[in-house]
């Protein structure tokens, strides 16, 4: 067994450290339960889901980048494959 405070390693059947005189049988100030788990993950869930609308909210809000500026149509005819370009 391992100590909590010094880490060091101890019999199973030891009741304090052998290093620093640590009690070995007090059992761990706070166990987490499932409820708390399930708490936990809803809340993380629940930002995540929030974050995501209000950044997707925003990026709409940018203009795209092809409205910078203007390329003409003879410069890019594999986006209009119907249209010939003149002889």
């Amino acid at each position: 067994m391992k100590c909590p405070n010094c880490g060091y390693e101890n019999r199973a059947n030891f009741k304090f450290c052998k290093k620093c005189g640590n009690d070995l049988t007090l059992p761990p100030a706070w166990f987490p339960t499932w409820k708390w788990h399930l708490k936990t993950l809803s809340w993380i869930y629940l930002i995540l889901i929030a974050v995501f609308f209000i950044a997707s909210y925003f990026l709409r809000k940018l203009p795209p980048p092809y409205h910078i500026r203007k390329i003409p149509d003879e410069m890019t005819p594999w986006l209009h494959p119907h249209k010939v370009p003149p002889p």
